[in-house]
């Protein structure tokens, strides 16, 4: 059970201290007292250090869409480590992958490969401020989208600091951001289609693009309205502001991202996670007049990038057998299964009585200990008693064999069966019936 002292994780953490602040080289995988370290994984399924055996439902924080060791991908990967890794040279494999995405997705005519998602986040931000000659971005408040201090700002505002709804403050996210950095970001109210339209009239003058994630994670996983959509398609073109779609997480809910199944065609996409097959990769892509900011055919381009990584042929052929399987057979799967665990979380809290709800779209399905409605950041934000009360969750869920990620985020994988997603929810069932028994939701 965890916590256990006596465990091997406990023993890899006491180590990890000794070399990594905290033990620890990536926030999102922490977890007190200790992590629990994997040893390797198999289809839906990964085994920790310990012998235990666990349903993946973070999957990598939604990049492995087909699980561990694929032997597809394992495969590609492995023929193309033979012939080299990485290349001082382009690949014929970079363009396969992006003939592959330009067909699929409507936004992408021309993309250009990083090394992940805050990556490619930062380069549509640098091609959009370049494409207009204006300084400022707009972003929906609380939305993540990588580590780039622009792109982080009031990603947890707080109601200490958040203040009025209509016109959120602009928060730094990590402590040390330069001044200069929050005054050229406009934070926007998700689904709040006339004070956003407000705020991009006041600021039209100075704003080079805006960004967005259709179904934020952060957010509450709640999808964007067609109106407050259709209000930044027109409004964003009108001003000639550009609209940048952030599909690092989204791309896997069909064919041709997030986009094509809400109704938008924004100017800059961003791309990533399971575009690599496992393998790190991102990707800022869009329309090809937009793009040509990046082109050195004719000299110094106005935004130049480069890579020591980028496009290496490991990930690009790995991700390309990975985007190959997505055929409409397997985006059917997914979301069949996504829609039968969200009904079924939904079943659980009912029975149990435990005010929540399970949110999202196709594969992604984002738990809520609250049952109010939910459009926006702040009707997502949980209270102390909410927050204490999910990771009492998310602990009973681990050591029912079921992984998720601490805030109650879940994404389903391909090699999932019915019987998995039945085996999480009653998993689930139990973990609410220790929350009712021990009254942890006054």
């Amino acid at each position: 059970m965890y916590p256990d002292p006596s465990s091997r994780s406990q023993a890899l953490h006491t180590r990890a201290k000794r070399s990594l602040p905290g033990g620890n080289t990536r926030t999102t995988v922490y977890l007190s007292p200790y992590p629990v370290y994997a040893a390797h994984g198999a289809g839906c399924r990964v085994h920790d250090v310990d012998g235990n055996v666990l349903i993946d439902c973070i999957n990598n924080f939604t990049a492995l869409i087909h699980g561990h060791a694929h032997p597809a991908l394992a495969s590609a990967a492995h023929r193309q480590i033979d012939l080299g890794t990485a290349f001082g040279m382009p690949t014929e494999s970079e363009i396969a992958l992006a003939e592959l995405l330009a067909e699929r997705v409507p936004g992408i005519e021309q993309i250009r490969f990083t090394n992940s998602g805050t990556e490619a986040v930062m380069m549509a931000l640098k091609a959009a401020r370049a494409y207009t000659g204006r300084p400022k971005i707009a972003k929906v408040e609380g939305a993540y989208h990588g580590s780039y201090d622009y792109a982080e700002t009031s990603l947890d505002a707080s109601p200490a600091n958040w203040g009025e709804a209509a016109a959120p403050a602009s928060v730094a996210h990590s402590l040390g951001t330069p001044q200069g950095v929050t005054a050229d970001v406009v934070v926007l109210p998700f689904n709040d289609s006339k004070a956003t339209e407000a705020l991009l009239r006041a600021n039209a003058a100075s704003l080079a693009g805006v960004l967005i994630d259709l179904l934020p994670n952060r957010v509450g996983l709640i999808p964007a309205s067609a109106e407050y959509l259709e209000m930044l398609r027109r409004v964003t073109t009108e001003l000639g502001i550009l609209l940048i779609v952030d599909e690092v997480i989204t791309l896997r809910l069909a064919s041709g991202g997030a986009q094509s199944r809400l109704g938008v065609t924004p100017d800059l996409t961003t791309v990533g996670k399971i575009m690599g097959g496992g393998f790190p990769v991102g990707g800022v892509a869009g329309r090809a007049d937009v793009m040509a900011v990046f082109d050195p055919s004719a000299g110094r381009p106005a935004v130049p990038h480069g890579g020591t990584f980028s496009a290496n042929p490991v990930s690009m052929v790995s991700g390309l057998a990975a985007m190959q399987l997505l055929d409409e057979a397997a985006y059917a799967q997914l979301d069949r299964h996504g829609d039968m665990l969200r009904q079924g979380l939904n079943q659980a809290f009912a029975d149990t009585g435990i005010a929540g709800q399970a949110t999202g779209l196709g594969s992604l399905i984002k738990l809520h200990l609250k049952a109010d409605k939910l459009t926006s950041y702040r009707d997502a934000y949980p209270s102390p008693e909410q927050a204490r009360a999910m990771a009492r969750f998310n602990r009973e869920m681990l050591n029912r064999g079921v992984l998720m990620a601490s805030y109650g985020l879940i994404a389903l994988s391909t090699p999932m069966q019915d019987q998995d997603i039945a085996q999480i929810i009653e998993t689930a069932h139990e973990a609410l019936n220790v929350l009712r028994r021990e009254e942890v939701l006054a």
